[in-house]
C-alpha cells in the first residue's frame, strides 16, 4: 500500500517535534484510551525488552507492508521506528532512567 499524503506528512512532522505518542496509524483505537498499550509496556518491560518489542513490530509491519489488504504497515513501521528513535535517543521524557 501506498502512503498518502497526509500519512507522509503527519510522519515528516513525527520527526520534527511530535512525539510518537500524540501519532495514530489507521484510526483512533489506541488515542482514545486513557493510556496507550505502549505505555503500559514500556512501564512493565526493561528498556531492552521494550526496544525488542518495538524493533519486533517494525520488522513485522515493514515484512507485512503491501501484503494485507487495505493496511496501512508501512507507516505503522514508520510508527514503531519513531517511538525507537524517541527510546533510544532520550527525546521521550519517559524514556530517562
Amino acid at each position: 500500500m501506498i502512503p498518502n499524503t497526509n500519512q507522509m506528512e503527519m510522519f515528516e512532522r513525527g520527526l520534527n517535534g511530535t512525539r510518537a505518542d500524540d501519532l495514530q496509524v489507521s484510526g483512533n483505537h489506541y488515542k482514545e484510551m486513557p493510556i496507550q498499550p505502549w505505555a503500559v509496556m514500556e512501564s512493565v518491560l526493561t528498556r531492552d525488552e521494550f526496544v525488542g518489542f518495538l524493533k519486533g513490530n517494525i520488522i513485522k509491519y515493514s515484512m507485512r507492508a503491501g501484503r494485507k489488504e487495505g493496511s496501512d504497515d508501512a507507516n505503522k513501521a514508520r510508527h514503531y521506528q519513531l517511538k525507537l528513535q524517541e527510546i533510544l535517543h532520550g527525546t521521550d521524557p519517559r524514556s530517562k532512567s
